[in-house]
C-alpha cells in the first residue's frame, strides 16, 4: 500500500533545482513526486517496499538536503511551528552580504564609469575592493555551482558563477599579464561591448556589479515568498493558546494542544472558541469573520455549534469540544491552503520542464557566442564579454518564481476570504467552466422553513389562528412544525401548553389547545381523519400557495377547519445578486432540485435563473451533471449535501458550501466557508485572476529571455546591464504575483470589510517575521 509523504528541502536556488529532484525521486520505480521550488517542499508518493530513508537518499545523492516535514497535529503546533522557524530571519545574512557587497561595489563602479576620476593605479584600488565581493559576497553562487558540478548538473548557479568568475579572471589577467596594470591606465565605460578593445581592458565593475544585482533580485525574492506566505502563517496563528476546561466541576487553564473531545470549556466575553464544539450553557453572539470575513456576529445558544478561533463577542458561553486537533475547521482549512500551495498546476509543469533545459543551452550558446566573435575577428575582449553577457541575461529565475508565487498569494488570499482552493490544477478549471449548476435547498435557499403567511377562513381572527396551531406544533419535532412554532412565538410571545397530543407520522397533529380540540396537517389527512373540508376561498389560497413554492398546513378546531399557516424555504437575500454575477462572468446557471416543477420554477424565476431541472431524486443528481457534460458544456456545481457529493465529484468544478456536510466538501474542488453564493463568484474570480497572474507572469519570463538573449549574442549588452535586468525581471514577476492581496470580494460589505484589518494584521505578521 503506498503512502504520501512530505520533504522539506534544502539547498534549492532556483526552478532547475526542484526540476531535478523531481526528476530524481521520479525516476525510483513506482514514486511519484513534485517538487515546488517556492515553498521548498516536495510532495512524494512512495509505493510498498519504498521507504521514507530511500527518498531522502535520492535527494541527497542529488545534492540537496530533505527531511520529513513532521505532520500537523494540531493549529497551535503548527502555528508554533512557524512561529519558530520566522524566528530566524533567514533574510538577515543574505541582507548583510548585499549591504557590504554593495558598499565595496560603489567605488568600483563609479571608477570605471567615470574616466576623469581615474587617478594613477585606480585600476589597483578596484581590484582591492572587488575581490572580497567576487570570491564573498558570491560565494552562496559558487558553493551551489561547485555542489552541481560534482553531479554533473547546471542550474542559474551556474551561470552566475562562471559569469562573475570569468569576468574577474579575465581582469586579473589583464591587470598582471596585460596593459591594464601600468602606471596611468584609463578606461571609457560603453554600455556595449566594443570591438579590437585590448588587453587593457577589465571588468571588475561587471564582476562586483552583476553579484550585487543577482544578490538584490535574490533577497527581494525570499522577501517576497515570505510575504506571499503571510496569509498562511496569520491563519495557523489565530486559534487559541490555552483554554478554561471544565473537569469534574473544576475549572482549570490548560494548554489547547491538550484538550480531547467531550471536554466542556468555558468561553468568556472576548475570548477564542478553543476547538469546534457544541454549545452546553449560554448565549452569545459569535464573531466568525477570522475565518469567514463576514462582518456579522452570529447569535448562538445551547445546542448550536461552534467553530474554533472565532471570538465569543457577547455573554459566558460553556462549550463541549466535538473536534480537535488535526480535526478542526481551522485545521482543515490551513491543511487545504498548505496542499494547495505546494501543488503544481500544469502551466508550472511546462515551465519547470523548459528551466531544466534551459541552463545546458545557455551554457552551449555562451560558448558559441565566444567562438563566433572570436572566428569573426572581433577580438578577445569582446568575444569574451558578448559570452558573459548571455550566460548572465539567460538566467531563468523568472521562470521558477512566476507560477509559485502567484499561487502562493492567491490561496492565501482566499484563505482569507473564505475560500479554499484545494489544488492549483483547479485554477485551469474555472477558465474553462460556462454552466454552473446550483442545488436549490442550502445553496440558493437558507434550507430552513420559515412561518411566511398566515390565511385564516372567514369568522376567524389570525392571532387566534397562529396561538393555537403553534402551541399544537410546538409539541412536535418535524422541521415545518418547528417553523411555525418559532414564527408564532416570535410574533405572540409565549404559547399556550398542549394536552393529549397525538402525531400522525408524516400527515398531521392533534391535541388540546385552551380547551379546543385542534388538529394540522395536510389537507386530505384533514378531510379523512377529521371530516374536515376547505372552504372555496381557502382552496383557492391553497392553491397560489403550492404554486409559489410554499407548503400550506391547514389547521381546524371544533369540527370545521379555520384556515392555513403556510411556510417557505425562503430565499437566501443575496442569491439574486450572485446568480447576475455568475451571468456576468459568462456562466450559464442550471437551477436543480428534488422540489416540483412549479414550485422550482417560482425560487428560479425570484433570482434570475432561467433554466431549472426540477422533481430529480438524489441518486439522480450525479446523472444530470453527466447528461450536460454529455452535451459539450463544461460544468461547475454548487451543493451543500451528502446527496450531493457524487455530482460535485462528477463535475468539472465541485463547489462545496461549507455550511454543508463534510462529505460535499470533500468531494469538492473549491470550498467556500461562508453559506453566501456570492462567495461561488468571488471564488470563479479569484481562481481566473490567479491564472491570469500567473500567464503574465510566465509571458513577461518569456518575452524578457526571448528578447535579450539575441541582443546579448549580438554583441549589444554589457554584462552589466545584463545582471540588472536578470535581478528586476524576478522582482517583476513577485511584485506582480503580491498584487493579489488586493483583491476584493464582492460577499463582504467593502466598509464593514475584516480584510482590511486582517491585511494590517498579515503584513505585521510578515514584517514581525
Amino acid at each position: 500500500m503506498s503512502q504520501t509523504i512530505e520533504l522539506e528541502i534544502g539547498g534549492m536556488t532556483c526552478s532547475s533545482c526542484a526540476a531535478r529532484i523531481e526528476k530524481r525521486l521520479n525516476r525510483m520505480p513506482g514514486v511519484a513526486a513534485s517538487v515546488n521550488y517556492a515553498t521548498e517542499k516536495a510532495k512524494v508518493e512512495l509505493p510498498e517496499g519504498t521507504t521514507l530513508q530511500d527518498a531522502v537518499a535520492t535527494v541527497e545523492a542529488t545534492g540537496y538536503t530533505a527531511r520529513l516535514r513532521e505532520p500537523v497535529r494540531s493549529v497551535a503546533d503548527s502555528a508554533a511551528g512557524e512561529a519558530q522557524i520566522q524566528t530566524v530571519d533567514e533574510t538577515a545574512p543574505l541582507r548583510h552580504r548585499l549591504v557590504m557587497s554593495a558598499v565595496l561595489t560603489a567605488p568600483v563602479l563609479v571608477l570605471a564609469m567615470i574616466e576623469p576620476l581615474q587617478f594613477d593605479n585606480w585600476q589597483w584600488l578596484s581590484l582591492t575592493l572587488a575581490a572580497p565581493v567576487v570570491l564573498w559576497g558570491a560565494w552562496p553562487f559558487h558553493r551551489a555551482a561547485w555542489a552541481n558540478a560534482k553531479h554533473a548538473a547546471a542550474t542559474m548557479d551556474t551561470l552566475i558563477s562562471v559569469g562573475v568568475l570569468a569576468a574577474f579572471g579575465w581582469s586579473l589577467y589583464a591587470l598582471f599579464f596585460g596593459a591594464a596594470g601600468m602606471t596611468g591606465m584609463r578606461m571609457a565605460f560603453s554600455l556595449t561591448p566594443q570591438r579590437g578593445a585590448g588587453s587593457g581592458e577589465i571588468y571588475l565593475e561587471v564582476a562586483s556589479a552583476v553579484t550585487v544585482f543577482i544578490l538584490l533580485g535574490r533577497y527581494f525574492e525570499v522577501r517576497a515568498k515570505r510575504q506571499s506566505g503571510a496569509a498562511l502563517r496569520a491563519l495557523l496563528e489565530m486559534g487559541a493558546k490555552d483554554v478554561g476546561v471544565v473537569r469534574e466541576g473544576v475549572e482549570a487553564r490548560i494548554p489547547v494542544d491538550q484538550l480531547a473531545v467531550g471536554d466542556e470549556f468555558v468561553v468568556r466575553p472576548g475570548e477564542k472558541i478553543a476547538t469546534d464544539g457544541q454549545v452546553v450553557d449560554g448565549a452569545s453572539a459569535v464573531d466568525a469573520s477570522m475565518l469567514t470575513g463576514e462582518p456579522v456576529p452570529v447569535e448562538v445558544g445551547p445546542g448550536d455549534t461552534v467553530v474554533g478561533a472565532t471570538v465569543n463577542a457577547g455573554g459566558r458561553l460553556l462549550v463541549r469540544a466535538t473536534r480537535v486537533g488535526a480535526d478542526t475547521q481551522l485545521a482543515q482549512m490551513a491543511r487545504l491552503v498548505e496542499e494547495a500551495q505546494t501543488g503544481k498546476a500544469p502551466v508550472q509543469r511546462l515551465a519547470d520542464r523548459i528551466s531544466a533545459v534551459f541552463v545546458p543551452i545557455v551554457i552551449t550558446l555562451s560558448v558559441a557566442t565566444l567562438g563566433f566573435w572570436l572566428g569573426a575577428g572581433a577580438g578577445g575582449e569582446m568575444a569574451f564579454t558578448a559570452a558573459v553577457a548571455v550566460m548572465i541575461i539567460a538566467c531563468p529565475c523568472a521562470l521558477g518564481l512566476a507560477t509559485p508565487t502567484a499561487l502562493m498569494v492567491g490561496t492565501g488570499r482566499g484563505a482569507q476570504i473564505g475560500i479554499l482552493i484545494k489544488g492549483p490544477q483547479i485554477l485551469e478549471s474555472t477558465r474553462r467552466v460556462d454552466t454552473i449548476v446550483l442545488d436549490k435547498t442550502g445553496t440558493v435557499t437558507t434550507g430552513k422553513m420559515r412561518l411566511v403567511d398566515v390565511l385564516a377562513a372567514a369568522g376567524t381572527d389570525a392571532d387566534q389562528l397562529l396561538r393555537l396551531a403553534g402551541a399544537l406544533e410546538d409539541a412536535s419535532e418535524h422541521p415545518i412544525a418547528s417553523a411555525i412554532a418559532a414564527g408564532a412565538r416570535e410574533k405572540l410571545g409565549e404559547l399556550p401548553a398542549v394536552e393529549s397530543f397525538t402525531n400522525s407520522q408524516g400527515l398531521g397533529v392533534s391535541g388540546v389547545v385552551d380547551g379546543h380540540a385542534v388538529a394540522a396537517g395536510r389537507v386530505a389527512w384533514m378531510a379523512a381523519q377529521w371530516a374536515q373540508d376547505l372552504d372555496a376561498n381557502l382552496t383557492a389560497q391553497l392553491d397560489e400557495a403550492e404554486a409559489a413554492g410554499r407548503t400550506a398546513v391547514a389547521v381546524g378546531w371544533d369540527g370545521s377547519i379555520r384556515g392555513l399557516v403556510v411556510v417557505a424555504d425562503t430565499v437566501k437575500p443575496t442569491s439574486a445578486q450572485a446568480v447576475a454575477e455568475l451571468k456576468a462572468l459568462g456562466l450559464r446557471p442550471v437551477l436543480l432540485t428534488g422540489d416540483n416543477a412549479r414550485a422550482a420554477r417560482s425560487i428560479a424565476a425570484e433570482v434570475g435563473i432561467d433554466e431549472v431541472i426540477a422533481e430529480v431524486m438524489p441518486a439522480d443528481k450525479v446523472t444530470v451533471v453527466r447528461d450536460l457534460q454529455a452535451q459539450g458544456r463544461v460544468v461547475a456545481m454548487v451543493g451543500d449535501g451528502v446527496n450531493d457529493a457524487a455530482a460535485l465529484a462528477q463535475s468539472d468544478l465541485g463547489i462545496a458550501m461549507g455550511t454543508g456536510t463534510d462529505v460535499a466538501i470533500e468531494a469538492s474542488d473549491l470550498t467556500l466557508v461562508r453559506g453566501d453564493l456570492r462567495a461561488a463568484v468571488d471564488a470563479v474570480r479569484l481562481s481566473r485572476r490567479t491564472l491570469s497572474t500567473i500567464k503574465g507572469n510566465l509571458f513577461w519570463a518569456f518575452a524578457y529571455n526571448v528578447a535579450a538573449i539575441p541582443l546579448a549574442v549580438s554583441g549589444l549588452l554589457n554584462p552589466l546591464i545584463a545582471g540588472a535586468a536578470m535581478a528586476f525581471s524576478s522582482v517583476f514577476v513577485v511584485s506582480n504575483s503580491l498584487r493579489l492581496r488586493r483583491f476584493r470580494a464582492v460577499s463582504i460589505d467593502p466598509v464593514t470589510e475584516l480584510p482590511a484589518d486582517r491585511t494590517r494584521e498579515i503584513e505585521q505578521v510578515a514584517v514581525a517575521g
